[in-house]
């Protein structure tokens, strides 16, 4: 067996003592001279972990308690994970969304699942969602609600991906690029940035994505057929949305966000998902028009539940370099398919207030 050369480096490799230590390290990917990518096979693992050890630490929860919520899949399998390494009981009630390989991977790692129905409205499958889960709560107040959609130790997490990030980046100016979804994500990591930033001098600005059709920056009076909205944006008003944080918000329908995610692949050999996808385009218009900044794009997931409806349909796509949006100055201007405005850190519009009643005591958590 040949020796190692004293010359040869010898590497500094982690051996992980749980899968979710691996899965949440992201890997940054220069796409361009000022554009990087952080690709995740799931960042949402960062909003479970950090939210159940901050809960485990405060006392909220205890091991061996059941921890339950609702969710189109992906925070699902994080929180399933999370309860796996930390010796709590979970419970998922789905989304119509959740395929059957989803399914199966929660059930053997001992989440129990109720799925709702099929349904034709994202709205109304929150909303069953919802309404399932209080009914659990009223037959088990043993449960601890997550509310991953409203609490604010979703944020939590992201703390030290903002660590990785300045690491990988340092000193530079930044410009976060990223899906709003629930929020927890582009708003953990840019106060995280932020907060860290002003000991360097390093400015920090947020670029927010919606669909068509979300009621979290005022598009719910549009429709987009083929759009996935679910993990992008909510046809009901989440509060982990801390609207004064987004600097620019861009609209995309779904043939926008196809486009970016095959030119990703493409380009770039990086399959991911459709909010990455988005983000990939988006962040190369800004980038276009402020070349002095780093954009950090978020790649929160793989593209593999999107094999069937964005990548076989590859030929399709439209050449990005052709696609610009429009830009208006107010929400009577939204238009599809592809809008930009300056928020300049607007308070939510009237339809994407949460109600009080959700935004429980432990909601100030993280903020």
């Amino acid at each position: 067996m040949p020796q190692l050369s004293p010359a040869t480096p010898r590497l500094s490799v982690p051996v992980h003592d749980h899968i979710t230590d691996a899965m949440k390290a992201p890997a940054f990917l220069r796409l361009s001279e000022n554009v990087v990518l952080a690709r995740f096979e799931t960042m949402k693992v960062y909003a479970a972990l950090g939210a159940v050890r901050e809960l485990l630490e405060r006392g909220r929860v205890v091991p061996g308690q059941t921890l339950v919520d609702s969710s189109s899949g992906i925070y699902a399998l994080a929180l399933a994970m999370a309860c796996h390494r930390y010796g709590l009981r979970c419970h998922i009630v789905a989304s119509t969304t959740v395929d059957a390989t989803m399914r199966a991977q929660l059930e053997v790692l001992g989440a129990t699942v109720d799925q709702m129905p099929p349904s034709q409205s994202l709205r109304l499958d929150q909303e069953r969602r919802v309404r399932h889960v209080r009914q659990l709560l009223d037959a088990r107040p043993d449960f601890h609600w997550m509310r991953q959609y409203h609490d604010g130790v979703h944020h939590t997490g992201y703390r030290e991906l903002a660590a990785l990030a300045a690491a990988a980046l340092p000193g530079e100016d930044l410009t976060v690029v990223g899906t709003v979804g629930t929020g927890a994500s582009t708003g953990g990591l840019t106060r995280a940035l932020r907060a860290d930033g002003r000991s360097e001098g390093r400015t920090v600005r947020l670029v927010g994505i919606q669909p068509f059709g979300s009621v979290t920056f005022g598009s719910e009076g549009f429709s987009d057929p083929d759009a996935i909205i679910a993990g992008i944006g909510s046809s009901i008003p989440f509060g982990n949305v801390r609207h004064e944080l987004y600097d620019t918000v861009h609209w995309l329908d779904f043939r926008h966000a196809m486009a970016g995610s095959v030119a990703l692949l493409r380009r770039h050999a990086v399959f991911a998902g459709l909010s990455t996808g988005a983000a990939h385009l988006v962040a190369a218009w800004e980038a276009a028009r402020d070349p002095h900044r780093t954009h950090l794009v978020l790649g929160a997931d793989t593209g593999h539940r999107y094999a069937e409806r964005v990548f076989a349909r590859h030929t399709e796509a439209s050449d990005p370099s052709a696609l610009k949006p429009e830009r208006i100055d107010e929400l009577s201007e939204l238009r599809p398919p592809w809008a930009v405005m300056e928020w300049a850190g607007r308070p939510a519009p009237p339809n994407a207030v949460v109600p009080s009643d959700l935004l429980a005591p432990e909601s100030e958590a993280g903020r």
